[in-house]
């Protein structure tokens, strides 16, 4: 499942005009769009306040290197049959104990088709997802039968094929796999105000909407205490009015919208912090359009756009050319993969001439109303100024929706928009994702039978570095049909007010928990 693509908001909150961030005794505030769930396995805008409501059972490192939380061990002899072991002793904040029944109970909600939760998809490989999800008609089952409860602290999970990669989906953002008590299925409409997690903060009181709510440290977490005593999460319609807010004062913790990146770093210095995220923003081809057929014609187009310069006149320099299809957030992933990536506008023309040239207008289609128009006039005029190309036309469409129905109804005649972010670090959320006819995104048009091949290889790999190592290989091959033009490897991008310390962004985003109060 991909990230969602950007976050677009109008209006404006009701800033609080404190001197302390507008946030509880001793805590900080933290800017968030208004939440459509607060469930786990429910929110698609939640992200921030579940991952502080909630621990997961694993978690992963800058360097990609991976912990246990939640969990004791996660461990499996063929990468299809998993072991996982809870540490015994933690409580939901209402004191009930967390157990292996806890995790069955959710992931079995999560699953079932007919309840309509987001992280739905999150739970496909294990077996008996699709008895829960069939193509016609009501599931005749409620349960996973590949999630076995052995004990209390244990949990038996069969996938329905080798995946080497299932301990990096047990990470933070696959919100899909945390446990959730009684309560969530006693009330669950309440619940979802005012849900009862296992992480290192619990709810005050329900959320406000359109204003937010306060979570404080719960004193029983038996994982890393947090850092801060409460955390004021201030709801806002407008990331705009939040960037605004926190130039002066008035909410500590902002994600930096993309309109500000260009003069972020002058207006926060030292107080901006970014981290490479495990995302991709690419344009998309027609494969099957005989004008597209050419690899010579696809690379020319790759390589007649300076990635560099545009960076730094729309992102500030905040994003990271691509060199590579996989981001090096992604454990294991090789970068320097991608020649064609490579700004060098005779080379580009070079290969145009061998492929027969360009005859008439090429277009680019992207969301209209998103914030990219500067972005993709900006590639449309490389094209046409490093190509020779006459005619080349940055096109939006009215809004999401209209650029959404032309990708799924395969109407976009020329090059377009594409973005992919994970939700876990790994090369094969993305290789898979995009570069598969069974992936998620369905934005690439490609699928290539030895691809998926390496691919499988890799899932099936019971040593990490193997595994990698074919993920890599999968993606030099689909670089050998160079099916995309990878443009950037996006950031997570937060700015902070000088009352606080200790902003870590990192692969689960910004780590809200490690956030002290000092001023």
């Amino acid at each position: 499942m991909s990230l969602p693509l950007v976050l677009v908001l109008a209006g404006c909150s009701g800033g609080s005009g404190s001197t302390d961030g507008g946030a509880a005794a001793g805590g900080f505030s933290v800017a968030v769009g208004e939440p459509d769930h607060l469930t786990p396995g429910r929110t698609t805008v939640g992200y921030d306040q579940v991952r502080v409501l909630f621990a997961p059972l694993v978690k992963v490192d800058n360097k990609g290197r991976t912990s246990y939380v939640q969990a004791e061990s996660v461990t499996s002899s063929d990468a299809r049959h998993w072991t996982i072991k809870l540490r015994s002793g933690w409580t939901f904040h209402n004191g009930e104990p967390v157990t292996a029944r806890s995790y069955a109970d959710a992931w079995n909600a999560t699953a079932y088709g007919p309840n309509g939760w987001a992280g739905n998809g999150q739970l496909a490989g294990i077996e008996g997802y699709e008895a829960l999800n069939p193509a016609e008609g009501k599931p005749k089952t409620k349960t996973l039968s590949g999630v076995e409860v052995v004990d209390a602290t244990t949990l038996k999970v069969t996938l329905s094929g080798p995946d080497s990669q299932f301990p990096l989906r047990l990470t933070p953002s696959q919100t899909g796999f945390y446990p959730l008590p009684k309560a969530a299925f006693e009330d669950p409409e309440g619940y979802d105000k005012a849900p009862v997690g296992n992480g290192p903060f619990k709810m005050d009181a329900a959320w406000k909407e359109d204003e937010g709510a306060t979570v404080t440290a719960y004193d029983a977490y038996r994982g890393t205490r947090p850092e801060a005593p409460a955390i004021t999460f201030k709801s806002y319609a407008d990331l705009n009015t939040a960037y605004t807010d926190a130039l002066a004062g008035n909410t500590d913790v902002i994600g930096v919208p993309v309109s500000k990146y260009g003069q972020a770093k002058a207006d926060f210095g030292d107080r901006l912090h970014t981290y490479e995220a495990p995302s991709l923003e690419f344009m998309a081809l027609p494969l099957k359009d005989e004008r597209y057929g050419d690899v010579r014609l696809r690379k020319a187009l790759s390589m007649s756009i300076d990635r560099d310069a545009v960076n730094k006149a729309i992102y500030g320099g905040l994003y990271t050319p691509a060199t590579s299809l996989t981001p090096p957030s992604e454990v294991g992933a090789e970068t320097g993969l991608c020649d064609a990536c490579a700004f060098d506008p005779a080379a580009a023309r070079k290969l145009l001439a061998e492929a027969g040239g360009w005859h008439g207008q090429l277009t680019i289609t992207y969301p209209g109303g998103l914030g990219l128009d500067e972005l993709y006039k900006a590639i449309a005029n490389q094209i046409r100024q490093n190509l020779g190309i006459d005619e080349v036309r940055a096109e939006p469409t009215a809004d999401w929706a209209e650029f959404s129905e032309k990708v799924l109804g395969k109407k976009i005649t020329g090059l377009s928009h594409a973005h992919w972010g994970a939700l876990y670090p790994s090369m094969q959320n993305t290789l898979q994702g995009v570069f598969t006819e069974s992936g998620g995104c369905m934005c690439s048009n490609y699928g290539d039978k030895a691809v998926d091949d390496l691919l499988r290889q890799a899932d099936a790999a019971t040593e990490p570095t193997a595994a990698q190592r074919l993920y890599n290989d999968a993606q030099k091959e689909i670089l050998k049909d160079f099916p995309v033009v990878p443009l950037f490897f996006g950031s997570y991008v937060y700015a902070a007010t000088e009352r606080v310390s200790g902003v870590t962004v990192g692969p689960a985003d910004v780590e809200l928990a490690r956030i002290s109060v000092t001023g």
